[in-house]
């Protein structure tokens, strides 16, 4: 064990133990857990950031919002202000938080979107607004134990999943990999595919220590999409290209980049970075040197939709910015059995579990 280890160690313990008798109060019943009669899905990992989750809400809402009328709801991480506020065309992500603002600009015609920090409280306001909702999908929302959801989806990479992973501050989990128990599903994320069977069955044994018995375990990669102008006159990505992220893992994005792009420099910034005339001004200066070559700035949708504050309207007009939009990919007989189990949750709830 490392020096810096021996002297973090004192300090995960004591975290360990105070999230544990948080939990043993929920277990026990001596904390309660509310349930609600619409179907609450909850997304969520037992570390801190980078599992994905945003894509994976945003896989649920695609393939199920044209069932369903749902609404997603989140706690809004990030956002400058506090308390319950429904996203319209009006709110920003300093308003609601990137992860949501991301979410309602790409589905705001099907998906209603919320933010809260107590969920509780928050779950009857969006009824109360939207009385024909039929299920709500709760981003970030596995250690909110106030919550008893209908379901449980529980996150981990695939490069770094939870039961490798230690007790903050020594690793990156908020409370032990044993929580793992109560989650209905698991599913692997950020997964180099395909993977073989060896591989699957590596992972599975695993998770399998700490799970259920029977809670299915899936996988899943990412795929990304043609890349599109956020408000240039430039329609295809040139060969060249500056990164610029605000996001915790950048890496992977940098490697589908440069499988048919040159990278000339990555421009990364901490996750949920609020960008600034200044940052502009700094890409605006890495653009000039590398002018030659013609590049363009290539973003994520997750800091595209701060850059499209309208502060930054002129900037936008002088630099060639792309957005590269990712989405999650699954086996297909994965994909329908996991979009079955959902299903079914709801049609148990809303209509007595008569498929529609």
């Amino acid at each position: 064990m490392r020096f810096s280890e021996i002297l973090l160690y004192p300090f995960a313990c004591i975290y360990g133990a105070a999230t544990a008798f948080r939990n043993r109060m929920f277990d026990l019943g001596l904390k309660k857990s509310q349930v609600f009669e619409v179907p609450t899905v909850v997304v969520g990992n037992l570390a801190v950031g980078g599992t994905g989750k945003t894509p994976f809400v945003e896989f649920l809402l695609r393939h199920l919002s044209s069932n369903y009328r749902l609404a997603v709801l989140s706690r809004g991480y990030g956002r400058k202000t506090r308390g319950f506020i429904m996203a319209d065309d009006r709110t920003s992500p300093q308003d609601i938080g990137d992860e949501p603002a991301q979410m309602y600009s790409k589905f705001k015609e099907k998906v209603k979107v919320a933010v809260g920090e107590e969920r509780i409280l928050a779950i009857p306001m969006i009824l109360a607004e939207c009385g024909d909702i039929q299920a709500i999908l709760l981003d970030d929302a596995y250690q909110h134990r106030y919550l008893e959801p209908g379901m449980r989806i529980l996150l981990t990479t695939y490069s770094r999943p939870f039961f490798t992973d230690r007790l903050l501050p020594l690793g990156r989990l908020r409370e032990s990999r044993t929580n793992a128990a109560r989650a209905d599903v698991v599913v692997v994320t950020k997964c180099p595919l395909p993977l073989s069977p060896e591989q699957m069955e590596s992972y599975v044994s695993r998770v399998r220590e700490f799970t259920r018995p029977g809670v299915p375990i899936y996988f899943a990669g990412l795929t990304y999409g043609r890349a599109y102008a956020l408000s240039s006159k430039m329609k295809d990505l040139p060969n060249h290209l500056i990164v610029v992220t605000g996001i915790v893992d950048p890496i992977p994005l940098v490697e589908e980049l440069s499988k048919n792009h040159t990278v000339l420099e990555v421009i990364s910034f901490p996750d949920h970075h609020r960008y600034s005339l200044k940052d502009f001004d700094s890409f605006r200066t890495v653009y000039d040197k590398y002018r030659r070559y013609h590049p363009a700035i290539l973003t994520t949708e997750k800091d595209a939709v701060k850059m499209k504050d309208g502060k930054f309207r002129s900037v936008l007009d002088e630099l060639p910015i792309f957005v590269k939009p990712v989405e999650v990919l699954m086996d297909p007989q994965d994909k329908e059995q996991l979009l079955h189990q959902v299903a079914h949750l709801i049609n148990e709830k809303q209509f007595g579990g008569d498929a529609k």
